[in-house]
């Protein structure tokens, strides 16, 4: 019997980090469908210059930002954001709104 239960939380257990793998992975996964365009969409993307995530290099999501030395910069998701916030001189390269 206590090779059943031994057996048994050892699946459980090999089933929580496969969910937690699985959640880790899709969080920056673009969307399939991409917005449809509104005027403040329109508005918003003539202000700013960066296309692309610095971290991941996907299309930003421009209600994902932080600012930087004054500068609003975007990312594809809140992964990106935090990874960012560690080291931002690591990426600071990839931003147009930083070129001179």
């Amino acid at each position: 019997m206590s090779d059943k239960k031994e057996q048994l939380k050892a699946v459980i257990l090999l089933v929580g980090i496969l969910l937690v793998g699985v959640v880790i992975l899709n969080g920056c996964k673009k969307k399939s469908e991409p917005a449809v365009p509104t005027e403040t969409t329109e508005v918003a993307s003539e202000a700013i210059e960066q296309t692309t995530c610095p971290v991941m290099a996907g299309a930003i999501n421009e209600s994902l930002f932080t600012e930087y030395k004054g500068k609003k910069v975007y990312f594809c998701c809140p992964g990106c954001k935090e990874e960012f916030e560690k080291e931002p001189e690591k990426y600071i390269s990839q931003l147009p709104q930083f070129e001179n």
